[in-house]
């Protein structure tokens, strides 16, 4: 028969839900923005086109159950703010909310420590959205 000591035995740290981890990838502990500069690069379908999205960021935050972001030089992919969710249970794709070509979409990120990409294409389901469709690749960092 096993014998415990109640009280000896060092507690366990709070174990993260695999959404908190998901969250942390995106927003540290809080908040974090995300920059194409120092270093990070922008493609549509394969082409470079960094120089388009020059200061480029995007800023997700987290706070207890409200998720949001912001973003400056979008350029008309982004919306300038909105709301942020996990797309069910793929805990590695994020739904952003807005009017733009990339709200609604499943964008597909992956961090490595100080570098975040995001991954998504936009379809072309009308005139509108014609000259920005295509599969896009954000490769960002933070500080």
């Amino acid at each position: 028969m096993a014998a415990s000591a109640c009280g000896s035995e060092t507690p366990e740290p709070d174990q993260k839900t695999p959404e908190q981890l998901a969250t942390e990838e995106l927003a540290d502990d809080g908040s974090a923005t995300w920059t194409v500069a120092q270093g990070g690069s922008v493609t549509k379908d394969g082409a470079n086109q960094t120089d388009l999205f020059n200061g480029f960021s995007i800023t997700f935050n987290a706070s207890g159950q409200s998720r949001t972001y912001s973003s400056s030089n979008g350029q008309g992919i982004f919306d300038a703010s909105g709301n942020w969710s996990l797309a069910g249970s793929n805990l590695d794709r994020v739904i952003l909310t807005g009017d733009q070509p990339a709200s609604g979409e499943e964008i597909q990120f992956t961090r490595n420590q100080n570098n975040l990409r995001l991954s998504f294409s936009i379809p072309m389901p009308n005139a509108r959205t014609n000259a920005v469709a295509g599969s896009y690749v954000f490769e960002l960092t933070t500080e």
